[in-house]
């Protein structure tokens, strides 16, 4: 048999110094890229005082496909600045998969800073249409099952097996409103069976950033940096019907290589846009009560497309910065019922330089 993985130790350290996002904003509003980007790297380029000019890497992620345009991310670039020239990068995903582009670029010493955005327009199309194109070509995306209808099938696989109900469904939404300082409402009328209104995230219009530094550096800009202490993403199965959705085999190895299981954890930031998915997270990382679980509130209470798994990454950075964690798991996915998931570990300083 194989041996299990090792977590990997990066030889040279890392930290997010610094985290700025925008409230998420309903379609109606219809600010362009640059409009939604521009105070949101103003603000994270204020906290270090740094320029864009300053920044040995630069790295953003979005999706064309959902905005409607070509090379919509070369309109964004305008929020950062034409001159002077930029090292500059681009992931067609969830802007946590472009700060762990950054994050290998600067361990490999090609850079010490970076810069890293993400931004969604979930309101240019019929989001829950638009998501059934990343499904298989030839078997499920001609069937158009859209993102609800699979997050539901889901739960109800997980409810057939006696791993959760409706009215723990219901109060993981709750917890998570509560935590986001969102007004609680009525769970709600059945939208696919088993999922109400309340076991769903809001679609909104968004964006995030951050500043990763290198070392010394990260010290000179950061107070209390958040470490990258290690970041690992791993992908299912393409194909739903050979897959158990009632279990995250993915996230589990990737929090393995990631260090998660090495020392207990005091945060963890799940980007789990469904209740139901909170429920298949918790186990896959064997998290208790001693964790706490998406303070912030987490996706189900705020889900920019694109933007919400950097998020996920800055908010549990952000508890460090303000010493409310010492160490915190964080965590991304893309695609149907938890395809694709990036687990990061972040820690706050200690005696070890």
């Amino acid at each position: 048999m194989p041996s299990a993985p090792q977590t990997q130790t990066p030889a040279r350290r890392v930290a997010i110094v610094a985290y700025a996002r925008s409230a998420t904003r309903p379609g109606a509003e219809e600010l362009s890229e640059v409009e939604t980007l521009m105070p949101v790297l103003h603000e994270v380029l204020a906290r270090t005082g740094l320029r864009t000019g300053d920044m040995d890497f630069t790295c953003s992620g979005s999706s064309d496909y959902l905005a409607g345009r070509a090379f919509s991310f070369t309109m964004a670039l305008d929020g950062v600045g034409a001159w002077p020239p930029i090292s500059e990068s681009h992931v067609e995903t969830d802007g946590a998969w472009a700060l762990y582009e950054a994050w290998v670029k600067i361990l490999t010493g090609a850079a010490d800073t970076a810069l890293v955005y993400a931004y969604g327009t979930s309101s240019a199309g019929r989001l829950r249409d638009v998501l059934s194109r990343q499904l298989d070509p030839y078997y499920t995306a001609p069937l158009w099952p859209d993102s609800v209808s699979l997050a539901a099938l889901q739960a109800q696989t997980l409810i057939d097996d006696g791993r959760t109900d409706e009215a723990e469904l219901a109060a993981i939404g709750a917890r998570s409103r509560a935590d986001a300082g969102l007004e609680q409402r009525e769970h709600g009328e059945y939208i696919v069976r088993p999922l109400r209104a309340g076991d769903c995230p809001p679609v909104g219009d968004g964006a995030a950033a951050v500043v990763l530094a290198a070392g010394d550096r990260a010290r000179d800009l950061c107070e209390r940096p958040a470490w990258i202490r290690g970041m690992d993403h791993r992908i299912e199965a393409h194909g739903l019907g050979v897959r158990d959705l009632t279990d995250s085999p993915s996230t589990r190895l990737a929090a393995r290589r990631a260090g998660a299981f090495d020392r207990p954890l005091d945060t963890a930031e799940l980007h789990a846009p469904f209740a139901s998915q909170e429920v298949v997270l918790r186990r896959a990382l064997t998290l208790d009560s001693r964790v706490r679980v998406n303070p912030s509130g987490g996706a189900l209470a705020d889900n920019p497309m694109m933007a919400a798994g950097l998020v996920r990454l800055g908010e549990a950075a952000a508890r460090i910065h303000r010493g409310a964690s010492d160490r915190a798991l964080a965590h991304a996915t893309s695609g149907p019922c938890l395809q694709q998931n990036l687990v990061a570990v972040l820690e706050g300083e200690s005696d070890e330089r």
